[in-house]
């Protein structure tokens, strides 16, 4: 049984963890989370192939360090992150509730007032690391309309299974689903 998968993006290789979700389907575990070469890379390929934009908006937390790479490599004063709860410094948060495939549980997601100003009349580009079943995206794009903004994109390092056959959504790279032996499955 296949314990790992080796994934290569931006030109880099790196060995993904297998993990159970379910007794018949494993994840490759994608984490750029502490990985400075790989964010850096990835960041300089996906920033060639998205659109014109006025600001970029990730959901907390593995978006982060991939959006921060980005907004510096462009030169850009500003990102924004909608956050997995409401903090004291938040005054009217707009919220949304999401359901993703690496949570066990329904999540809501906060930007904040001064935030959602922001976002207002600006052309907003999304960005994650992993665009699987999509509600993610889902619930910061619905966070971007309800402050006025409008997405101009949708933007990830890997789409994973059914992801990669959606016309929405820019990516760097296709990450399989897996059988419960750690086999790809292929749609």
């Amino acid at each position: 049984m296949k314990e790992t998968y080796r994934i290569k993006v931006a030109g880099l290789e790196r060995d993904l963890p297998l993990c159970s979700i379910s007794q018949d389907l494993k994840i490759a575990a994608f984490v750029i989370l502490g990985d400075v070469e790989l964010t850096t890379a990835c960041a300089r390929e996906l920033i060639r192939k998205t659109p014109e934009h006025d600001i970029m908006i990730t959901a907390e937390a593995k978006g982060i360090p991939l959006i921060h790479e980005m907004a510096r490599q462009m030169n850009a004063e500003k990102y924004l992150v909608a956050r997995k709860a409401q903090k004291l410094y938040m005054k009217d948060p707009i919220t949304v509730e999401v359901q993703s495939i690496t949570t066990a549980r329904k999540q809501t997601l906060y930007i904040d007032k001064n935030d959602a100003e922001l976002l207002k009349g600006k052309r907003v580009l999304i960005i994650d690391d992993v665009i699987s079943t999509g509600e993610s995206i889902f619930a910061v794009e619905k966070l971007v309309k309800m402050s006025g903004g409008t997405v101009v994109g949708k933007a990830a390092i890997l789409a994973e299974g059914d992801a990669k056959y959606r016309e929405d959504i820019i990516y760097l790279e296709y990450l399989p689903l897996f059988n419960a032996e750690g086999e790809p499955i292929e749609k």
